[in-house]
């Protein structure tokens, strides 16, 4: 990978519960991690997936805090299932149709202002999801301020939403020509939502409305290819992947006020 301006890997680390004003002024759980001193450095809102707010999502959140950020992760499903074992908490929010798209923007704006209210703000922010997170990173991106958008295969971003589908929502093409921030995606081929003909019309789209992005396709790799405690779970894609956001967090989320 090129050398670009990135946060100063830390090997020390705090974690921690804390509690934040989501959508609506609701005062909403989230999990943050911080690496050790006060340097200025930028921030990165991790959005869970449908499975919700568990382990795996709070590893990730830890792994920022390890790259130099401070990295929060809100619960989006605080008021469904406040206090639940993520499994339980994820029946809630399916058996709802998920978390209402004007509901996920205000708490992710809302997890963003937190970071940048932080002393070692240097003032910009990132986001990142994957599955249906990675359709709310872009939403969220189309529709606050934030810095860079990383979206890690997720589903109805373009495409046709299945009738019956278990998440309520709709795609996101309508609103793309607002996306506000450089957008990194990251897709396997072998995914079928989304499908290799939705990211090229998300590509197309983009490039329509003079975007600025990047988009990185797996050849054998499914959906959930980041996913460490699942079958579709891909070495080599993963480990790309995590590369490539470390550099695209890097070049956009440095230096800011302070620097």
């Amino acid at each position: 990978m090129s050398d670009s301006p990135s946060a100063s890997p830390s090997g020390s680390l705090t974690a921690t519960t804390v509690f934040l004003a989501g959508h609506g002024g609701d005062e909403i759980e989230a999990y943050l991690a911080r690496p050790e001193g006060d340097a200025r450095r930028g921030g990165v809102v991790v959005i869970h997936h449908l499975p919700g707010y568990d382990r795996q999502t709070k590893e990730m959140v830890r792994r920022f805090a390890e790259l130099g950020y401070d990295a929060v992760c809100p619960n989006l499903y605080t008021r469904e299932a406040p206090g639940a074992a993520p499994d339980d908490a994820a029946a809630v929010a399916r058996a709802q149709g998920g978390v209402p798209d004007e509901r996920l923007v205000g708490d992710v704006a809302g997890a963003a202002a937190y970071l940048r209210a932080l002393p070692t703000s240097n003032g910009r922010v990132g986001v990142i999801g994957h599955c249906s997170g990675g359709r709310q990173a872009v939403l969220a991106g189309c529709s606050t301020d934030l810095d860079a958008v990383v979206d890690c295969y997720g589903a109805y971003v373009t495409g046709t939403v299945p009738e019956g589908a278990t998440l309520k929502v709709t795609n996101l093409v309508d609103r793309l020509p607002d996306l506000r921030a450089p957008l990194l995606g990251l897709f396997g081929e072998e995914d079928a939502h989304p499908s290799p003909a939705e990211v090229a019309e998300l590509g197309s789209l983009l490039t329509e409305a003079d975007k600025t992005f990047e988009f990185h396709n797996y050849p054998g790799a499914g959906h959930g290819f980041f996913a460490v405690n699942r079958p579709r779970y891909d070495v080599a894609a993963a480990n790309d992947g995590w590369e490539r956001i470390e550099e695209f967090f890097g070049r956009h989320l440095a230096g800011g006020q302070g620097s």
